[in-house]
């Protein structure tokens, strides 16, 4: 048997990494996993939702290779494998670029517009007596 090595950068990885990411509950499991390995039956004690229903987000997270599954007696024992997500930050990190870059210049042009404005409310009081900047 040829021995096949998991790329996590490769399209149809990514496609299901997002995929499995996508449902609430997954990720919940993902929080869970970061404590430590568990074993299948007491992840699902977790969630309000069946046991089955627990093995196929616990199935397609495996899928999605971002948890291993070994067996530990008669017990399966889930722990979460972040290397795909390495391919989720490094997407992410391109917005977090673009966001980083747009509030910058948000904040340039606020700090602009309020010197302006106070330059402009300097000089239109210095003009007036102290009466009249009180009663305007």
């Amino acid at each position: 048997m040829r021995h096949r090595s998991v790329t996590y950068s490769s399209p149809q990885v990514r496609e299901a990494t997002f995929q499995a990411l996508a449902d609430p509950t997954r990720r919940a499991v993902l929080d869970l996993l970061r404590r430590g390995a568990q074993p299948a039956g007491q992840i699902a004690e977790v969630f309000p939702v069946s046991r089955p229903a627990i093995s196929k987000h616990l199935r397609l997270l495996r899928r999605a290779h971002l948890v291993r599954e070994h067996r530990q007696g008669r017990h399966r024992v889930y722990q979460l494998n972040p290397q795909p997500l390495r391919a989720v930050d490094s997407w992410i990190e391109q917005y977090r670029q673009f966001w980083s870059a747009s509030l910058t210049n948000l904040k340039a042009f606020v700090e602009a517009q309020h010197e302006r404005e106070t330059q402009t409310t300097s000089r239109s009081c210095k003009g007036k007596t102290i009466s009249e900047r009180t009663r305007s």
